[in-house]
């Protein structure tokens, strides 16, 4: 298969495969902070767009999904300022939109947390990124990682003993 490039240098087949294999891992975490499943697909949605106008500054760097992800992940929290729809979110999601929880009770307690604590705790336990992945996304120091996972974790202990 050739890779099509176009004018402004873009390998749109490079951009496709990429597209094709990163959007669940954009979205699936998002879905999960966002508690919003249609919030998180625009936002998914929203990323990937703007991905595709930066495609040639975001391919030179080492994460790519995590440039999307941090992109989908402040553009949802920008969202849900300007238009206070924290209020409007489901205090917990509904399991339809989700891969099978192996502890619905763990995803609940998890799904209770602050946002910036629950993000870390999705993208550095649920989906194994690395702490400077996470950082990265988060656009936060991996020390501010470090203590809010710690926090998390801690809250966690408390509400599932």
């Amino acid at each position: 298969m050739s890779d099509i490039e176009g004018h402004s240098g873009i390998r749109y087949n490079d951009f496709e495969r990429f597209y094709r294999s990163q959007w669940d891992e954009v979205y699936r975490p998002l879905a999960v902070v966002l508690r919003d499943p249609g919030l998180a697909e625009e936002a998914t949605n929203e990323a990937m767009s703007r991905a595709l106008s930066h495609w040639t500054k975001i391919t030179k760097g080492s994460n790519q999904a995590g440039w999307v992800y941090r992109v989908a992940y402040n553009w949802a929290i920008d969202q849900i300022r300007r238009h206070n729809r924290w209020r409007r979110l489901p205090n917990r999601p509904e399991p339809s939109w989700l891969p099978p929880v192996p502890d619905p009770e763990v995803f609940h307690a998890v799904s209770d947390l602050p946002y910036q604590q629950r993000a870390v705790v999705v993208l550095r336990i649920l989906e194994d990124w690395s702490e400077r992945d996470v950082a990265e996304a988060l656009d936060i120091a991996p020390g501010t990682v470090k203590s809010r996972l710690s926090r998390a974790l801690s809250t966690l202990r408390e509400g599932l003993s």
